[in-house]
């Protein structure tokens, strides 16, 4: 696929190493992929199933194994979350130093659906917001 800007594949232009051409072809890159995210998202809202909206009882999580991918720091972890009943409309940002498990979301989806756990993966507890 070629992109009008972009003339590296998205991995290599994410070890950007702070080269400013690289870090504007990767923002159009993900700006783009962001841009089909929402499409999605607002296609699942219009929808009707059951009476209710598509988007209100799935939810969907979008975001990165890295938190900065060119150092591969797996740490502060760029997590959107839509749809599922969740109240919406927030930035979270937790705590840099001690990072909360991404499970813990997980764990927060579970539940939120109805499904009764008390873990999943390595879980130390809900995510709340």
């Amino acid at each position: 696929l070629q992109i009008e800007g972009v003339n590296e594949q998205h991995h290599i232009l994410s070890h950007h190493g702070q080269d400013e051409n690289k870090i504007d072809q990767l923002r159009i890159i993900e700006s783009g992929i962001v841009s089909r995210i929402g499409g999605l998202l607002q296609k699942m809202k219009s929808t009707q199933e059951q009476g209710q909206r598509l988007l209100d009882f799935t939810s969907i999580v979008f975001g990165s194994n890295l938190g900065n991918a060119n150092s591969h720091d797996a740490h502060n972890l760029p997590i959107m979350l839509a749809g599922g009943g969740f109240n919406h409309g927030t930035y979270v940002a937790h705590n840099r130093d001690n990072n909360t498990e991404l499970s813990n979301l997980f764990l927060r989806m579970l539940q939120q659906q109805g499904i009764e756990v008390d873990s999943f993966g390595q879980s130390t507890g809900t995510l709340s917001w």
